[in-house]
């Protein structure tokens, strides 16, 4: 990149060397911003390390157990240390692991985290954008809260840890930490590790390249994940109030590092809170190459040379284009069918209609004639039932008749024949 570049030297005095000055005084005008996720179970200590991290008494409301699914709450405070301002941004877990079914307890962390990327490339993408002044609330670190159980890590703080490691920066903290022992703890935290390596999940490590804080981040790299210890409360101790947990057995105090690491923490962040948002810088252009890439834009075209951006619009305007026309014709020619249709239904209708049309007196004329028909045939039917009946009857009556005529002289023979029998 240097190529053709020459170095000189100055002959005297210009004035460009007040840069540094001057990014610094627009800096401390603008202000800055840091936003830190917090993830873990409910009652694991989360608001009570936030508010010794920056000796400040965030007030938030207790949550509940009975969730249904797992939510995040964002508040957002405004600090100032000398003549620094700092607009801190706490996103807290709600519910986190009380559910039942734990299975998809990270997806909305996920899709937070996604939702902030995706505020940022709007902003970004805008005709007139004003990213100076635009609130960024990417978030810069994850503490993730382990429960202090000195076994192993659970099943949803590995499918979590590994579902953001490519997203954000995850620091594992051991929350509450005051409640095993120091022999324990340290087991713990090599358990943790070898856990985290064996399953492939990627942590933040704090930077050793620079030279100014390669060796205390060398040092602390050592120290993760962080033993924490958060407290609201001042004891007095000898002549000091100092914060602290006081315990029948003893105190552990919140800003002694041989009580816990909550110094620690907070001093990495401090020093290290730029190159944290470098890094979330970094994970944000991750998110941001694969959006646009879905959107079909690209650095190469398809001979694998450089097209500009206006080149892409204008490929991806005629594609619309065409697109458009496509829908376009397959929209005319579904209403050109449909009122094809409609036509031939209302054809169908006017003929019905152009039959002629019967009045009430006609029906019931016409229906008095079929019933004539259907009397004047059962009449014919009986009067022929009753021309048979006349007719079997007359041929009775003349039988009879013959029989009448008959019978006198039957029994005269037989008279005649009692009589001669008689005289024999």
């Amino acid at each position: 990149q240097n190529v053709g570049c020459r170095t000189l030297s100055l002959s005297a005095h210009v004035g460009f060397d007040s840069l540094p000055d001057q990014l610094i005084r627009k800096s401390i005008k603008h202000g800055f911003c840091f936003n830190i996720l917090c993830i873990g179970e409910t009652g694991i200590g989360k608001s009570a390390l936030v508010s010794s991290l920056f000796n400040t008494n965030f007030e938030d409301s207790p949550s509940t157990h009975f969730l249904s699914n797992v939510r995040l709450r964002a508040q957002t405070f405004e600090l100032q240390e000398s003549n620094v301002l700092l607009k801190l941004t706490v996103v807290k877990t709600v519910g986190f692991g009380d559910q039942v079914n734990k299975a998809d307890s990270y997806q909305p962390i996920v899709d937070y985290i996604d939702a902030q990327f995706e505020a940022y490339l709007e902003e970004e993408l805008k005709i007139i954008r004003s990213l100076f002044s635009y609130h960024d609330t990417r978030i810069h670190v994850c503490l993730y809260f382990i429960s202090p159980t000195g076994r192993s890590l659970k099943t949803i703080d590995l499918l979590t840890m590994r579902s953001l490691d490519s997203k954000v920066n995850i620091i594992p903290v051991i929350g509450k930490a005051d409640s095993i022992s120091k022999t324990e703890l340290q087991e713990f935290k090599k358990k943790i590790m070898s856990e985290l390596v064996s399953n492939g999940i990627r942590i933040y490590q704090f930077p050793t390249d620079d030279e100014t804080v390669s060796e205390i981040n060398t040092i602390t790299n050592a120290y993760l994940p962080f033993a924490v210890v958060g407290s609201m409360e001042k004891v007095k101790i000898g002549d000091k109030m100092v914060r602290a947990r006081q315990y029948p057995w003893g105190i552990v105090k919140v800003e002694n590092e041989n009580h816990c690491d909550t110094i620690k923490l907070r001093r990495m962040l401090c020093t290290n809170m730029e190159d944290l948002k470098e890094k979330t810088r970094a994970y944000y252009e991750s998110y941001r190459r694969c959006r646009l890439e879905k959107l079909g834009c690209r650095d190469i075209g398809p001979e694998n040379k450089p097209v500009s951006l206006q080149e892409v619009i204008e490929a991806k305007r005629r594609e619309f284009c065409l697109e458009m026309e496509r829908e376009e014709e397959e929209i005319k020619q579904r209403f050109v069918q449909r009122v094809n249709e409609k036509a031939a239904v209302l054809e169908e209708a006017e003929q019905q209609a152009s039959m002629p049309v019967l009045t009430k007196s006609e029906c019931l004329m016409l229906m008095h004639q079929e019933e004539e028909l259907k009397l004047g045939e059962k009449k014919k039917l009986l009067e022929d039932e009753i021309a048979q009946f006349i007719e079997k009857k007359a041929i009775t009556e003349s039988i009879k008749s013959q029989v009448s005529v008959s019978t006198p002289v039957v029994s005269w023979k037989t008279q005649g024949l009692q009589k001669v029998s008689a005289d024999a």
